[in-house]
């Protein structure tokens, strides 16, 4: 299992995580609106495992499934921080992008490629998806 520490822009929001799950980047017209970019990449977390200083607001969005999305921000700087899955209970979307070592993940995977942008793209990330994997159950 791998701890990984993050926070805010301001600072005012800190966290560490142990993870041993995958690193998703997602093209979907919700995370990219969010992230202010072309994807957004996630480390998928425990909720559990999570250990966060500091207070953070939160939007609720909702996916294509209709159940909610919690996109948990700092309320002072802005500063995506994780998105509550309600299709994936207790599992957390950490954004990689506050990570304090970003480079101590990569994606596995790229989701919602159907609506990804054409002048951005992960040629590491090998698994491609138009939409959602499909599920193992």
């Amino acid at each position: 299992m791998t701890t990984l520490s993050g926070g805010c822009l301001c600072g005012a929001v800190r966290y560490t995580a142990k993870t041993s799950m995958e690193v998703i980047a997602c093209h979907c017209t919700h995370c990219r609106r969010q992230s202010g970019s072309a994807f957004s990449v996630n480390v998928l977390v425990a909720e559990a495992e999570l250990a966060l200083t500091g207070v953070l607001h939160a939007f609720r969005d909702r996916g294509d499934s209709g159940a909610a999305v919690d996109r948990n921000f700092c309320p002072t700087c802005g500063s995506p921080i994780y998105s509550a899955l309600a299709a994936m209970p207790g599992v957390l979307a950490l954004k990689a992008g506050t990570l304090d070592e970003p480079n101590r993940v990569s994606p596995a995977a790229q989701i919602y490629c159907d609506s990804a942008v054409d002048w951005a793209g992960l040629e590491g990330a090998s698994a491609r998806f138009p939409r959602n994997p499909p599920t193992g159950g």
